[in-house]
């Protein structure tokens, strides 16, 4: 994140209105939603882990114990039950 001098992008009357609430103060202005991207759908980690949860899900309606899955999957026993009872 860059931080940008408000008076060099903003017309001064938007800074003067801007003013009356915060001063001196860093404000974060977020993306509009429509441009919003969830975490890791650029790098593609998202998808990479959709697939394990996916895989360990099936592994677990399959037989697998909990512990086996922890150990596989290098995750605690806490992170298996939140991922295999999560919708």
């Amino acid at each position: 994140m860059t931080y940008i001098k408000a008076t060099s992008v903003l017309p001064e009357e938007l800074v003067k209105e801007i003013q009356k609430y915060i001063q001196g103060e860093t404000i974060y202005i977020p993306k509009p939603g429509k441009t919003y991207k969830q975490w890791g759908t650029l790098s593609g980690e998202r998808k990479r882990i959709d697939e394990r949860n996916n895989s360990l899900k099936e592994a677990y309606r399959s037989g697998a114990p909990m512990g086996q899955l922890a150990k596989e999957y290098h995750l605690s026993i806490e992170t298996i039950k939140k991922i295999i009872y999560t919708k």
